[in-house]
């Protein structure tokens, strides 16, 4: 089991420390609804040091980004980034990431920590063109400081202007006393923020002047627990659960994220796909009765017969009623139509609606 940078930090603040994708990880500090409702009303930061960062650069980085990946990367710009996801020969997908574009020849991929060793091997198997690949998942860590005060709170460790940056821009400036720090607002809540790169050398500096920043807006440490139900609030799929090496970017509602104005992995099945329409569809609905729907629970109609499967279930911190997303065939894929979730012995009557769950 790997250890983050940080790992002495959270033990000390008697976080519960779990397995995850082969790192010791902080799951929740304080529990999970006091977690959540901090980001959604102050701030908070994670440590997703896990996750995994490849550096692609030189004369072909594009055109071997541009193969592997479906969203056209060729209208990134410098300090761009860009959601995507590479698809594998099956209609599947290998895993979604983020591009971010540092210059012409030069552009860093954040991948799921998971993934890691199953995406490096499918992009360098890929690498016909020769473009320079460098793993810096070992080297790096990575915070998340997400909540609606995040840009106020950081602002005095920066002079970048945080208030004003895009929704997925980034800068690398120095922050919180560093130099060359990936400055980047995304993130995975809904709720607004940052995330940062940065050596692990300095994880610990870096931590300890973002606690100190943010002591006044009330930041405290979020857990993977919360990022979960934060991001399920927002519908935004979580790789294992709802989109998996199975799933089509297509059925999954990636297609805003799947560009045909150039060849990528299996573009032309997809294309297809996209024209005749997928066999099922990932919905999201929420429960008109009291039950908490879990991931691989069965969804099913009226009359008990199985008609798909949850990928992804919680109770709502925010809306205090069970939510989720799964398959279901297209022709009961509809707004406003009713589904039941089976769980354990009864069948539970739920609603499809339309995302985000939650509205902010």
């Amino acid at each position: 089991m790997k250890e983050v940078a940080l790992n002495a930090i959270h033990t000390s603040l008697n976080a519960k420390m779990v397995p995850f994708a082969g790192y010791m990880m902080p799951v929740s500090y304080e529990g999970v609804t006091i977690e959540h409702e901090t980001v959604r009303k102050a701030l908070g930061v994670f440590d997703v040091s896990h996750m995994g960062e490849f550096l692609i650069t030189g004369a072909n980085a594009l055109e071997l980004i541009q193969k592997v990946c479906s969203n056209d990367a060729s209208k990134l710009i410098d300090g761009k980034a860009q959601y995507t996801c590479m698809p594998n020969e099956n209609g599947g997908i290998v895993d979604d990431l983020i591009v971010y574009r540092i210059d012409e020849e030069k552009y860093l991929l954040v991948v799921n920590a998971s993934n890691i060793e199953k995406d490096w091997n499918w992009i360098a198997q890929h690498n016909s063109m020769d473009a320079t690949m460098r793993d810096l998942s070992d080297e790096y860590s990575l915070l998340a400081i997400q909540g609606p005060k995040a840009a106020e709170a950081m602002q005095s460790l920066t002079q970048v202007d945080l208030a004003n940056m895009k929704f997925y821009t980034f800068e690398v400036e120095e922050f919180a006393g560093v130099k060359n720090v990936i400055i980047s607002a995304t993130g995975y809540t809904g709720s607004g923020g940052f995330e940062i790169y940065f050596k692990n050398e300095d994880a610990v500096q870096i931590w300890e002047k973002v606690m100190e920043a943010g002591a006044d807006f009330g930041i405290k440490p979020i857990g993977l627990a919360a990022r979960d139900t934060l991001r399920l609030e927002m519908g935004f799929c979580l790789y294992g659960n709802d989109i998996d090496d199975s799933t089509s970017p297509i059925e999954a509602g990636l297609g805003w994220i799947t560009k045909f104005t150039k060849d990528f992995v299996n573009s032309e099945n997809l294309k297809k796909e996209k024209e005749e329409g997928p066999t099922r569809k990932l919905i999201a609905f929420e429960m008109e009765e009291r039950g908490i729907p879990r991931h691989d629970y069965d969804i099913v109609d009226e009359n008990g017969k199985i008609i798909g499967v949850v990928t992804s279930g919680t109770m709502s911190p925010s809306l205090d009623k069970g939510i989720g997303m799964g398959y279901v065939p297209l022709e009961i894929a509809k707004t406003g139509e009713k589904i039941f979730i089976q769980i354990r012995k009864k069948a539970i009557a739920a609603k499809q609606v339309k995302l985000p769950f939650y509205k902010g």
